[in-house]
């Protein structure tokens, strides 16, 4: 969600903070606004809108300083305009902040009876006024940001600045990530390894309950206990090439190009030289292990319920699968004998890490699928498998999530194997299918033009349905997520077979029907639902090989015709025309692909 930064530097740091906003653009925001010390006074600048509306505001009214903080707002409490945008300041403090502040009305009723009115609709300025008013007591200001972190309830990620104090930032973390990066002579806070990347590869992760005193000299982190902590510090390498579009005109076109190279790299940590699969934790026994809880939200629940008909199908093991936001308040019960998987591109989604919370004392094993590993939800399960997809910058997840299905069906292979589901030939059969993948992802790519074709007609549409059977089913809900975040077309996915109770009503010749229909086991009864939509004038666009075109498409408004796959690999591959098609059906409505309204990459509040 917001993003933010901090820089105690050596030069002047405006066009620094907005340089580091422009890369976590990706995160979502409607708003930005930077505040920085210069000769003991703290000012700011805030614009609503794109970052470059700040640029345009700086450039008539600089800020000058060498120590500063920056922000970007995705709206929660209060509507987006530059009253509400950070940073937030009153009297001598100025504040960032990423998260909810959940007992901000208390703390509210606390600042009105000492003085202290809010002058916003934000939760985030009870943060600066709390830290003000004991300043005003007479507090430093390390005693008096740590009596306001005290106080504070609900998930943060704080950075706070002060008069007079060219050399300090305080910065607190309870739940959204915040890194702190080390310079020679400088020092840096940010949301993510993204912001910092062009100013240092040295971080270190805050945990959950941290807060810390920030100079240029170094960091002094504290516990949630109030001792003095020592967190490692790491080398993270993120490339300039992994955060710029390389050529593309957009961030997410240049994601589904890339998708064979990152396939190709996650499957050469994934299968050893030998050809054999080859996991980290192999002492993970899926012999032990009666029952699998998935949980994930948005397109990594997708990926969890492609796995669920895998891992039942393949390894014989039963599968439920939850959306993360509402799975611990059903309180479900978990036996002894139930592993917990959780799936998150970011691994700081809090949905699902609350979710990991609840399993922790509960299941007997925490496994957990993310693309950051230095993430919580990593750091808090027993085995992480990383996806390997790299930096991914659009809000719409491409790479990452066949990335995530890459992964997942490695483990669904090693619990088959496990429960004695696979013989040595299938087991080499499938390794042959997975090193294939790569290559069939190119074939899929090369189609672009086709999907572009297509995305003008589908442009026109209002509403559009998305049908497939079996694995087709989530791939259905995915394509019809990944159009409608983008390009704003009310967009539904249906199971084929459900379509006779009750979304046939929907039919007629205005709506566009998306049928995605490998020719595998389930391919004549999906014909057969496909059969239903065209008697009542609906428009059918078939997504499938060619032998499925040769049997079935005849008739049909559209046809796509996509590579020949083994069953296993369908719905990764097929994960392809539906991100092409929103993504040139977003195109050829002028929306803004990368950052889509209302949407943030990283989802750090519940």
């Amino acid at each position: 969600m917001c993003g933010i930064i901090g820089i105690l530097g050596d030069h002047e740091v405006a066009p620094q903070l907005v340089e580091a906003l422009r890369r976590l653009e990706y995160r979502g925001y409607d708003s930005a606004g930077i505040a920085t010390v210069n000769s003991g006074q703290v000012e700011r600048r805030r614009a609503v809108g794109k970052l470059v509306n700040l640029s345009d505001l700086l450039v008539h009214q600089p800020l000058a300083g060498k120590a500063g903080i920056g922000h970007t707002r995705w709206a929660t409490h209060g509507v987006a305009n530059e009253v509400n945008a950070h940073p937030h300041l009153a009297g001598r403090v100025a504040v960032v902040h990423n998260g909810i502040i959940e007992n901000f009305r208390e703390l509210r009723e606390f600042l009105a009876a000492n003085g202290m009115p809010h002058q916003t609709d934000t939760d985030t300025e009870t943060v600066a006024l709390l830290a003000n008013l004991y300043l005003d007591q007479g507090l430093s200001p390390r005693d008096a940001a740590a009596k306001t972190i005290g106080q504070l309830q609900g998930a943060y990620a704080i950075c706070m600045i002060f008069e007079g104090e060219g050399d300090l930032m305080i910065c607190a973390r309870s739940g959204p990530p915040l890194a702190v990066g080390y310079g020679d002579g400088e020092m840096f806070v940010g949301s993510d390894a993204i912001a910092l990347a062009p100013l240092t590869d040295r971080i270190t992760y805050l945990e959950d309950g941290d807060w810390a005193i920030v100079t240029r000299a170094g960091i002094e982190i504290h516990d949630a206990a109030g001792r003095i902590a020592n967190r490692s510090v790491r080398r993270v390498q993120i490339s300039a090439g992994q955060v710029d579009k390389g050529g593309y005109k957009h961030f997410m076109a240049k994601e589904i190009a890339e998708q064979p190279a990152v396939l190709s790299d996650a499957l050469g940590h994934y299968l050893g030289a030998d050809g054999t699969l080859s996991l980290s934790g192999e002492a993970l026994d899926f012999t032990t292990i009666d029952r699998l809880t998935m949980v994930a939200c948005g397109t990594a629940f997708y990926a969890c319920v492609v796995a669920k008909y895998w891992f039942e199908q393949i390894a014989g093991l039963p599968v439920e699968v939850d959306v993360a936001s509402e799975f611990r308040y059903r309180e479900p019960p978990i036996s002894p004998r139930t592993a917990a998987l959780f799936v998150s591109q970011s691994g700081e989604t809090a949905d699902t890490l609350a979710a990991l919370r609840y399993c922790r004392d509960r299941a007997d094993r925490i496994l957990s699928v993310v693309n950051v590993p230095e993430s919580s939800i990593a750091r808090e399960s027993d085995l992480a498998l990383p996806i390997y997809a790299g930096v991914e910058v659009g809000v719409a997840s491409t790479k990452a999530f066949t990335c995530q299905l890459l992964a997942l069906a490695a483990l669904v292979l090693k619990a088959a194997r496990d429960r004695g589901r696979l013989t040595p030939d299938a087991e080499a059969k499938a390794i042959a299918d997975l090193r294939a993948l790569p290559g069939i992802m190119s074939q899929a790519i090369a189609t672009e033009p086709q999907t572009e074709v297509l995305a003008a007609a589908l442009a026109e549409a209002r509403d559009i349905l998305f049908l497939g059977r079996g694995q087709m089913y989530p791939l259905a809900m995915e394509g019809a997520l990944k159009l409608k975040e983008i390009s704003y077309i009310h967009a539904e996915a249906y199971a084929s077979g459900e379509l006779k109770h009750g979304p046939i009503a929907l039919i007629d010749k205005t709506v566009p029907v998306i049928v995605m229909a490998p020719r595998d086991g389930l391919f004549d009864k999906t014909v057969s639902n496909m059969q239903e939509v065209m008697a009542r004038g609906g428009k059918v666009l078939l997504i499938t090989d060619t032998e499925g075109a040769r049997q079935a498409g005849h008739g049909v408004w559209k046809t796509h015709v996509m590579p020949t796959v083994p069953d296993m690999l369908a719905p990764i591959v097929y994960a392809v025309p539906a991100q092409l098609l929103a993504y040139h059906t977003a195109v050829a409505k002028g929306t803004d692909v990368d950052q889509p309204r209302n949407l943030a990459k990283s989802v750090t509040v519940e």
